[in-house]
């Protein structure tokens, strides 16, 4: 799957059909999950049946307006929320089990292969449906004439804080050649540095939210100044200072997104095997005086960013326990207890002494390693049995689809650097 975005480009009237065609999904979507409060054993055939019996109501001729497809699209949104709230209630998950709700700010429809229609060259838009928004253009860095119409499997108009965006759900397998040398690196994600890895490089953490606090507070206090308690609907210069905040918030993501994207990119090109923590960021923000700095890093994006690249580029990305990788010595493995200020690790029982987070990622890369060896064991195992040779015990983390014989690169890589210590 890919997913091409590209800016829609029209009239103010033409936006305004667009926010009356979101409303009329957020609408089918609120009302489906009022059919499933007050109804017993309501399964996803029964919204589908849903949208129709909407549709044909005179109290709401606005809703058959909306293509039949995308009608579809926001009942199945309901359903996907309801289903993970049953999936969370079945594993008896501890805390709040993600209850359905309705929405306010919705900020997307969908549509799926029919009301919309593309241009030969690709470079603009129609949708055909009951409202009737006409035509806009596309603006993108990514060609779109290169797929086919049958290969489009969604479009998602979004707004944003900057403009309306359209987004194209393409049906096409993503593979790039890697070039296997036995790089292998286990990464230590910090405030510090973004990440230090096993060799000792450290990337610097931009910080994009610390940097740009100055100009988000003087939004702010812009917003506010011209919000006048109780007075609805507000000014047009409170909605226009809205927008400036917003916009400028929508940087900011962008801005992380950016680095995540290429910073991880970076990495799975030029290694083999990608070891990094597998952290919970819902308990470590519990800390008030890092929840700030820890959501600016975007770590959990980062990793998220990891594992996609490694799936197509073909090799092993590993998310290990961070369990005493701070306190434990990557030279010897006994134990050193030191606080989060002490940023060096002095071993007293061999006398290692290195950064912690260098330290970290040492021993990060061995937990990665000992996980491979495992998982490697077990398919042998399977494989010499007669058994299922997929079944390597990889529940909790992706290597399923990585192919397994790639490995054997890594294995002789590590031969050839022994023989030859100089290289």
């Amino acid at each position: 799957m890919l997913v091409i975005e590209a800016k829609l480009k029209g009239s103010q009237n033409q936006y305004k059909v667009l926010d009356e065609m979101i409303l009329t999904g957020q609408f089918i979507r609120n009302s489906c999950l009022r059919y499933w409060m007050d109804n017993k054993d309501v399964k996803r055939n029964d919204l589908q049946k849903l949208c129709s019996v909407l549709a044909k109501d005179s109290n709401f001729p606005w809703v058959k307006k909306l293509n039949s497809q995308a009608r579809q699209a926001s009942a199945d949104r309901t359903w996907q929320s309801i289903q993970g709230f049953y999936k969370n209630c079945r594993l008896n998950l501890p805390g709040k089990k993600g209850y359905p709700k309705f929405k306010k700010f919705t900020r997307s429809v969908e549509y799926k292969t029919t009301g919309y229609k593309l241009s030969p060259d690709r470079k603009k838009i129609e949708f055909k449906d009951g409202f009737k928004a006409g035509v806009f253009e596309l603006w993108s860095s990514r060609d779109l004439v290169w797929y086919s119409e049958q290969q489009i499997s969604r479009v998602r108009v979004v707004r944003r804080a900057d403009g309306y965006y359209c987004q194209f759900l393409v049906n096409v397998e993503r593979k790039e050649a890697h070039n296997f040398e036995g790089n292998i690196v286990g990464i230590d994600l910090g405030l510090n540095a973004f990440y230090t890895d096993s060799d000792g490089n450290a990337i610097e953490n931009p910080k994009y939210l610390r940097k740009s606090e100055k100009r988000l507070k003087k939004l702010q206090r812009k917003v506010s100044r011209r919000h006048e308690k109780g007075k609805k609907p507000q000014s047009n210069n409170y909605h226009k200072a809205r927008k400036q905040l917003a916009r400028q918030h929508l940087k900011i993501s962008r801005q992380r997104k950016d680095h995540g994207v290429k910073t991880a990119r970076a990495l799975i090109q030029s290694h083999d095997l990608v070891v990094y923590e597998d952290l919970k960021i819902a308990n470590l923000v519990k800390n008030h005086h890092l929840a700030k700095s820890i959501s600016d890093a975007s770590w959990y994006q980062f990793t998220q960013w990891l594992e996609y690249y490694a799936k197509f580029h073909g090799i092993a990305s590993i998310a290990v326990p961070p369990h005493f990788t701070s306190q434990n010595c990557s030279n010897c493995g006994q134990t050193v207890k030191k606080s989060l200020s002490v940023r060096t690790h002095k071993c007293p029982h061999c006398g290692y002494i290195a950064d912690r987070d260098h330290n970290a990622a040492r021993n990060i890369l061995a937990k990665g390693l000992e996980m491979l060896g495992a998982i490697v064991n077990s398919t042998e195992g399977h494989s010499e049995s007669g058994g299922d040779p997929k079944a390597t015990g990889e529940s909790d983390l992706w290597f399923g689809n990585s192919n397994i014989a790639n490995l054997s690169h890594l294995y002789e890589r590590r031969i050839i650097n022994d023989e030859n210590p100089a290289s």
